[in-house]
């Protein structure tokens, strides 16, 4: 690849930057953009005056949200977040958007897009089934209370904040259980295998014992310079506010789906076996992948990527000389012993860090601009290892808190390697420890967007990172490359079944068969993807058509600039901006791409 010289890119940069100081000036001398900045301010700050966990998730330490817990499926804050919606809408209204900077225009249409996404949500049947095994406040509140979370325990005012907003989350919870109820009357109810994966999980969090309940690990680290007093005065208060608190809302809760719910859970699987399901998945499908298409139309995409991804790893398979059917193939890989050498959680993890240290040296060949903020691999907690895949927890702009990669290893015996090198591209460098904490280290953008994450841009971005492979010095050993073929089949996968389960009325053993014919195995080693995509609709389906339209951006610049096309440039162009929804992302990259190749 030819690379400009030093002082071009120096120029280019000063040009940047200048260009940045007289947009900057421009801005502050027009009372409009003036006006805009701070309608989008604003909206920021309401916005987490609603959802303030996410303070915290964002690294803002603000006193205001600290001790808070949200009850974000109770009817009154549904209310608010939908009146919120329609103010903030109308006083958009009131913008000239074509008068607005390009990257103004960008904040017009993703804030009009948010708004009127989540005023849709607050009419959607999703607060009757508000927990499921994947994704669930009952999980994250136990992520926080673990102390290797988002809430701080470094003074002794953070624990007596976390027993406040455990008050919240109480009322929470009794609001879940009611929802629950409502629910069931109406006849919308979760799959019995939802809840049969919940109760498991919160057994231990129930737990009145400090060695299996991570809720007091906190306690096995106080802050530095209390005195004995204060210490045993405060170890006391907190954990006392645990049993009083936290230990009862979640046996509350497990109670009632145990000995009331479970019973009238139902035994089909997707949301079109409800009252308002299709319309629920029309809106999920808006909410996770920026697009309108139509369910159909994903589920014949996926059948045409399954069909083209099976070719090339038949190539693989050809390239290894091994004999059989590719279901023999894929039988192999996932069963031989040599593809399972670990021993030890400790093993795994410094497999992934010696990836890391491949990928590292070959950044610089791909990016122009590479995150400030630091990275660490960690094994996922134990209580949720068994139903977790593995993902990135974001960090915070100021670099108090590293981005994390987590590994779910309930057992180490089990971990394959085949699929290592793919899953640390998506999950880590350059996936989403890139992608996120470069929005998060932009102060140029408006704070909204530098904390959004529409979904279908970040795992879509995250999946493009798999292709990346080669150019960063992996998928050497072709059997790595089956493991990023794999992966790219696992997505395409999801489109199919995903839509297959909430729109084409698939039940959960025909999700597994397809799912298993595909990938190889058997259908028991697609049950915990299977599960996660009846606890999220649509979440699935993002990853695939992100990946998607970036490459087909990619290739369109390609084209379009010819030996004029910079990688490190195109990258910069789709992380520049923060995350975008599909339909203003592509609007977005086709007007710089034609900018590139204007004369």
């Amino acid at each position: 690849m030819n690379r400009p010289s030093l002082s071009v890119r120096l120029l280019a940069t000063l040009a940047l930057f200048c260009a940045g100081l007289t947009a900057a000036t421009v801005r502050a001398e027009d009372p409009a953009a003036t006006r805009f900045q701070t309608l989008l301010a604003g909206y920021y700050e309401d916005y987490l005056a609603l959802f303030p966990v996410e303070a915290a998730v964002n690294g803002d330490n603000d006193p205001r949200y600290e001790a808070a817990w949200p009850n974000d499926i109770g009817p009154e804050h549904r209310a608010q977040v939908a009146a919120l919606c329609d103010r903030y809408l109308g006083e958009l209204a009131q913008f000239d958007r074509a008068a607005l900077s390009e990257t103004d225009q960008l904040s017009y249409d993703l804030l009009q897009w948010n708004l009127t996404l989540r005023r849709d949500g607050t009419r959607q049947l999703f607060y009757l089934t508000p927990v499921n095994q994947f994704s669930s406040a009952t999980l994250t509140f136990a992520q926080l209370g673990s102390g290797a979370s988002v809430h701080p325990f470094r003074t002794a005012a953070d624990y007596r904040n976390f027993l406040r907003r455990a008050q919240g989350f109480s009322t929470w919870v009794d609001t879940a259980i009611a929802n629950l109820r409502e629910g069931a009357t109406r006849g919308i109810v979760l799959p019995r295998v939802l809840v049969e994966r919940m109760l498991p999980q919160l057994a231990p969090l129930m737990a009145d014992d400090p060695e299996k309940n991570l809720f007091f690990a906190p306690l096995a680290r106080l802050p530095a310079g209390l005195s004995p007093e204060e210490r045993v005065r405060l170890t006391v208060e907190y954990a006392d506010g645990l049993r009083a608190t936290v230990l009862p809302a979640y046996r509350r809760l497990h109670a009632y789906l145990q000995d009331e719910y479970l019973a009238q859970a139902r035994t089909t699987a997707g949301l079109c076996a409800l009252p308002g399901g299709r319309e629920a998945y029309a809106y999920a499908i808006r909410l996770q992948t920026g697009t309108d298409l139509a369910p159909e139309a994903i589920h014949e995409l996926g059948l045409r990527e399954v069909a083209r991804i099976r070719r090339e790893m038949e190539q693989v398979q050809a390239q290894v000389g091994y004999k059989g059917t590719l279901a023999d193939f894929l039988r192999y890989v996932a069963t031989d012993p040599r593809f399972a050498p670990f021993h030890t959680e400790e093993e795994v993890l410094a497999g992934y860090r010696a990836i890391a240290g491949r990928v590292l040296a070959r950044i610089p060949e791909l990016f122009n601009h590479t995150p400030r903020a630091r990275f660490e691999i960690r094994a996922t907690e134990r209580f949720r290892a068994e139903s977790a895949s593995a993902e990135y927890n974001a960090g915070t702009a100021d670099g108090t808190r590293p981005g994390v990669f987590y590994v779910p290893i309930p057992n180490p015996a089990k971990m394959r390697t085949t699929r290592m090198e793919d899953l640390f591209l998506h999950e880590a460098i350059p996936g989403h420890h890139f992608q996120i904490s470069l929005a998060l280290e932009n102060t140029s953008l408006p704070r909204f967007r530098r904390y959004d994450a529409n979904n279908a841009f970040v795992e879509g971005w995250a999946l493009y990172c798999e292709s990346l492979g080669p150019e960063l010095g992996l998928y050497t050993d072709p059997y790595q490359r089956l493991g990023m073929l794999l992966g790219d089949m696992h997505r395409a996968v999801r489109l199919v079944v995903d839509t297959g389960l909430h729109a084409l009325g698939w039940s959960r053993e025909q999700a597994l068969r397809y799912g298993a014919e595909q990938e190889g195995g058997g259908p028991e080693r697609q049950a915990v993807e299977i599960d996660r995509y009846l606890a999220c609709p649509g979440q699935a389906l993002g990853y695939k058509l992100g990946q998607l339209k970036i490459r087909e951006l990619r290739t369109l610049a390609e084209q379009r600039l010819g030996a004029r096309f910079d990688v490190r440039a195109f990258h910069d162009a789709v992380l520049s901006e923060g995350s975008l929804p599909l339909a203003i992302f592509e609007t977005h990259l086709r007007a710089w791409i034609d900018r590139q190749a204007a004369p």
